[in-house]
This record gives structure tokens, C-alpha cells and sequence, in this order.
């Protein structure tokens, strides 16, 4: 399984005592010029591994993923651009890794590495584009998968490879995590920023101003009442139609809005809504603030029907400012569907 943010549980507060660790930046590197490679490297040994990957590509760039220098026909991967048809490459001597590559648009990978020696190193990754800037323009998403058949060692390199014309260009970064359940550490990479629990009764749910942070982490569980309407993620109280978006529901064709006035889908513009969200957001301030986001809907209770789920990527047309504050609010600009009492959200952060 990919542990939570901490092992105390869900929404918990970070460890005061030293006796639980959380995620623990087990290197990073940054980019000070131009460069074909990112490397990062004597990584501690973690049984789960979390990258977060900055990327600024200068001229049309090929992404690759390479563990421990080892340049075999040791890997396999399997990715979805735009929730199109499966791609997959086998004996290969990279994992197919990050994005798209497009000069001077940037991109936001999320990545879980399972890590134990003797099995083959599993990863997840998720992807989003900004692709032509503005919101008038949709993002474009990734999804994928990949292993390195390797059996007998952890990974204690990652670096990320360019093969295309072009370059990684400065500024690009590359930060690795690592979580074990045996760790005791206190120097935790994500800090809580806000956690609010809701009141009920309103169309809008935010958190306080809270710091800004240059890698956002956002869970939130929220409820509304019986009006259908949907309820969805934006920032900096702008409800303007300054954000767009790019989701898939089920599995099925992707679907794009544009020009809209929320970052990222939650509910499925359901009577009965009852999620589950989990998302990160790159917070450039220099730069469209790009988001990932998984949905879990409950949308019937009880066994005999299944959830919905969807995948989601967003991204906000500010280019000026950092995100200090998130919140949910009705589809509808004026009126619609109310958050019910006890939804809560929590976001975490780090630079």
C-alpha cells in the first residue's frame, strides 16, 4: 500500500514526540543552467519513495527515468496520454517517465516508487501539462506505470534523462521523498498549512490565508446536501473564470472546459455527494499553478453499488501571485448545492 501522509491516520497532525516519522526529503536537485540530466543520489534506503518533479523544458525535449545508473533492457512501462489508448514499452533501458516535452511549457509529475529489495521496484505516476497558456486552453494529463526488473537492490539514484533536441532548462528540480514505518525523524517534509472543518449550511468552504508554499498537498472529504449541483476545488477566493480543466469519469473519454470558475472537479454533480480528494498543485508564482487530482465518489451507500472516481487535472491562469488559500464551493455561481457540516479539508505544503 502507499502510506499516508502519516501513519497516525488521515488528517492527523504531524508527529510532536519523535516517535512517528512522516514524508522525509531524501535529496533534490535544481537546476542552475541548462542540462540534459537531473540527478539526485545517495538516497537513503525507504520502503516508499514520493517524487516531485518541477519541469521547465528549453527546446522539444524526450523525458526518460533511470535507477541507480543501470542502462540495461531492465525496464517496462505502460502510460495514457489524455486518456487516450494504452502505450507500453518493454526491455527497455529507461522507464518512459515524465510529460510531454514541449518547449517553455511547463509540466508537474507526482510519483510513488514502492521500494523493497527484493521485488521489482513498482511506480505511479501522474502528469499534468499547462499546455498554451491561459485559460482559455485545456491542460493535458498523463497517467502511467512502470517497473525496473530489478530484485536485489533499493534505489539510491533516480535521474531523469533527456534524449530530445533540447534541454531541461534551469530552474527544473527533481525532490525525492522517502517513508519507512520505522522512521522516527521529526523533520518532515509536508507542514500543515490549514485544517478546517465545516460548518454547514453555505455554498463555499475555505481555509484561512496560510503561507505560501511552493508544493501544495490537498485532502478533503466533503458533503453536500440534496440540491445538484456539483462542488469543486478553486483558490485565492477568485471565482472568476480564470482556471480550466481536463477529467475523465469511470474511465471514459476525457472531457475539457475552459474559460471556467473552478481548478479542479470534485463531485460528480450528484443529488447524493460524498467525496474523497486527493490532490497536488504546483504554486509557482511566476508560472499557471498546475493541479493533479484523484476523486473518490461515493455517490450510493453500501456494497451493492459501486463508487465513481475520477481523474483530474486543472491548472489556475495566475501568473503573478502564489496560492495562500483553498476552498470548495457550488458549480453554480449563486445558488445550488449547500456543504453539509463536518466536510473537512486539509493542505499541506513545502518549498
Amino acid at each position: 500500500m502507499i502510506p499516508s501522509l502519516f501513519n497516525t491516520g488521515l488528517f492527523s497532525k504531524p508527529p510532536t514526540g519523535g516517535t512517528v516519522g512522516g514524508w522525509k526529503e531524501l535529496g533534490r536537485t535544481t537546476l542552475g543552467s541548462t542540462a540534459d540530466s537531473i540527478d539526485v543520489s545517495s538516497l537513503a534506503d525507504k520502503r516508499y519513495l514520493m517524487c516531485l518533479n518541477d519541469f521547465k523544458p528549453s527546446g522539444a525535449t524526450q523525458n526518460f527515468q533511470r535507477f541507480n545508473n543501470d542502462s540495461g533492457s531492465n525496464y517496462a512501462y505502460r502510460l495514457s496520454d489524455n486518456g487516450g489508448a494504452d502505450a507500453t514499452g518493454v526491455s527497455q533501458a529507461n522507464n518512459y517517465w515524465y510529460g510531454y516535452g514541449t518547449s517553455g511549457i511547463p509540466e508537474f509529475t507526482v510519483a510513488y516508487i514502492a521500494n523493497l529489495s527484493a521485488n521489482e521496484k513498482q511506480s505511479i505516476q501522474s502528469t499534468i501539462q499547462q499546455n498554451t497558456a491561459g485559460a482559455g486552453t485545456a491542460p493535458q494529463r498523463r497517467e502511467g506505470v512502470n517497473k525496473w526488473a530489478n530484485t536485489t537492490s533499493v534505489i539510491d539514484q533516480i535521474t531523469m534523462i533527456n534524449t530530445g533536441a533540447g534541454d531541461f532548462n534551469t530552474g527544473s528540480e527533481l525532490v525525492v521523498l522517502g517513508w519507512d514505518e520505522a522512521d522516527t525523524h521529526t523533520d518532515n517534509f509536508w507542514e500543515e498549512l490549514a485544517n478546517v472543518t465545516a460548518v454547514g449550511g453555505t455554498e463555499t468552504f475555505e481555509t484561512d490565508t496560510f503561507t505560501a508554499k511552493k508544493y501544495l498537498w490537498v485532502q478533503a472529504w466533503i458533503e453536500g446536501d440534496t440540491t445538484n449541483r456539483g462542488l469543486d476545488l478553486y483558490v485565492n477566493s477568485d471565482t472568476a473564470a480564470n482556471y480550466s480543466q481536463r477529467y475523465s469519469d469511470n474511465g471514459a473519454a476525457d472531457g475539457t472546459a475552459t474559460s471556467i470558475k473552478q481548478m479542479l472537479y470534485g463531485g460528480g454533480n450528484s443529488t447524493t455527494e460524498k467525496f474523497f480528494m486527493n490532490a497536488f498543485i504546483i504554486n509557482n508564482s511566476a508560472n499557471e499553478k498546475l493541479g493533479i487530482a484523484h476523486v473518490h465518489n461515493l455517490i450510493t451507500a453500501g456494497a451493492a453499488t459501486a463508487p465513481t472516481r475520477r481523474e483530474t487535472v486543472g491548472k489556475w491562469a495566475n501568473t503573478s501571485s502564489q496560492i495562500t488559500k483553498v476552498g470548495f464551493k457550488n458549480r453554480e455561481a449563486t445558488t445550488g448545492q449547500n456543504i453539509t457540516a463536518g466536510s473537512r479539508l486539509v493542505v499541506w505544503g513545502s518549498d
